[in-house]
C-alpha cells in the first residue's frame, strides 16, 4: 500500500531488509514495546500477499498485528487473505482490517461519488462479517491518492465511513501523512484534509509517511516509534517502511533497506521473497478484531 503525497494513482502496494538488533529475533512482539507514563507502542506489518500458514510463527516473534485485506488488493488479481483470519488469530496476531477503496478515476467512471461510497461500505461491512471480525471492528478505507481531496472523494469517502458506522463497524481511513506542495508556498496533508472535513465523525487514522527522518528507513526499533512521531498527532497507526522503498523519501536511511530496495522479514529465507512493510500503533490489535484474548 503506498498512499501518494500528490494526487496520482499507484497501482499498487508492496508490502523488507529489515535491519533489527541481534536480540529482537529472539524477544516476542510484547516485549519489543515501549512503556513509558501511559504509552505503550507495538510492531506490525502489512503487505498484499498472505505470506503463508508456516511463516506465521517467525513473524509473531517480532510483529503483533497485520494487516488483513477485506477485498483485492491494489494490483492484485485476488485476495489471498479470505479465509485466514483464525489462523491468524491463534497465531497470537492482531489487525488492521483494510479494505480497498477506489480511486478519482474510478468514482468518476463509476458515480455518484455518494452511491458508490455507501455501495462500497456496504461490501466492506458484509466482507467483514463473513471473515468472522466483531461488532466495533475498525475497518481502515485504503485511499492511495494523497494531496487535498477532490469534492468526489470526499463524497466517496464520507459516504463510505457512514456506511460502515451504521453496520455496526467502526471506520478508518488509511492515507498519506506527507505534506503535498499545492504551489504559491502551500502544502496540504491528506489525513488533516480529510479530518478537517469529517464534521462529527469519529474516524481512525492510519498514516503513511516513510521519508526519513522521521522514518527510521526499514528498521524494527528494540522500542517502536509512537505514530505521532510520524508529524500527524491524532495517528492511531503510522506505516513508516514500505517495500519497495521510495528513493525519494529515503535518501536519509538507505542503508537500512536491501541491495534492491525491498524490506525481508527477518528469520525466513530471502529466497521466499517475504516483502513487507512497517507499521506502529498505540494498540497490539489497532482495528480490535480479534475474538479472543483482547
Amino acid at each position: 500500500m503506498r498512499a501518494s503525497p500528490c494526487n496520482k494513482y499507484f497501482s499498487r502496494w508492496a508490502f523488507f531488509l529489515f535491519w533489527l538488533p541481534a536480540t529482537g529475533l529472539t524477544t516476542g512482539p510484547t516485549a519489543l514495546a515501549q512503556s513509558g507514563p501511559s504509552t505503550t507502542y507495538y510492531a506490525g506489518f502489512d503487505r498484499n500477499q498472505y505470506p503463508g500458514d508456516g511463516n506465521l510463527a517467525a513473524l509473531h516473534k517480532v510483529f503483533s498485528y497485520a494487516g488483513y485485506w477485506l477485498n483485492r488488493p491494489p494490483g492484485e488479481s485476488s485476495n489471498s487473505w479470505i479465509g485466514k483470519r483464525e489462523k491468524l488469530e491463534s497465531s497470537g496476531f492482531g489487525f488492521l482490517v483494510l479494505f480497498n477503496g477506489k480511486t478519482y478515476a474510478e468514482i468518476r467512471a463509476n458515480g455518484p461519488a455518494a452511491k458508490l461510497g455507501t455501495k462500497d461500505g456496504e461490501q466492506a461491512a458484509a466482507k467483514a462479517k463473513a471473515e468472522g471480525f466483531p461488532a466495533q471492528t475498525i475497518i481502515f478505507l485504503d485511499q492511495e491518492e494523497g494531496g487535498r481531496m477532490l469534492p468526489e472523494q470526499k463524497e466517496y469517502i464520507y459516504a463510505w465511513v457512514d456506511t460502515v458506522t451504521a453496520a455496526g463497524f467502526r471506520a478508518g481511513v488509511y492515507c498519506s501523512g506527507i505534506a503535498s506542495n499545492e504551489g504559491s508556498g502551500k502544502t496540504v496533508i491528506t489525513a488533516g484534509d480529510i479530518r478537517a472535513n469529517a464534521g462529527a465523525r469519529k474516524i481512525a487514522y492510519w498514516v503513511t509517511n516513510d521519508a526519513c527522518p522521521p522514518s527510521p528507513g526499514c528498521a524494527v526499533p528494540a522500542r517502536p516509534l509512537a505514530p505521532s512521531q510520524s508529524g500527524i498527532a491524532f495517528a492511531d497507526v503510522w506505516q513508516y517502511a514500505q517495500s519497495p522503498r521510495r528513493k525519494e523519501f529515503t535518501r536519509g536511511c538507505p542503508a537500512n533497506y536491501s541491495s534492491d530496495g525491498e524490506c525481508y522479514a527477518p528469520g525466513i529465507d530471502r529466497a521466499e521473497r517475504l516483502h513487507l512493510d512497517l507499521d506502529t500503533a498505540t494498540s497490539r490489535d489497532p482495528s480490535q478484531g480479534r475474538t479472543r484474548g483482547k
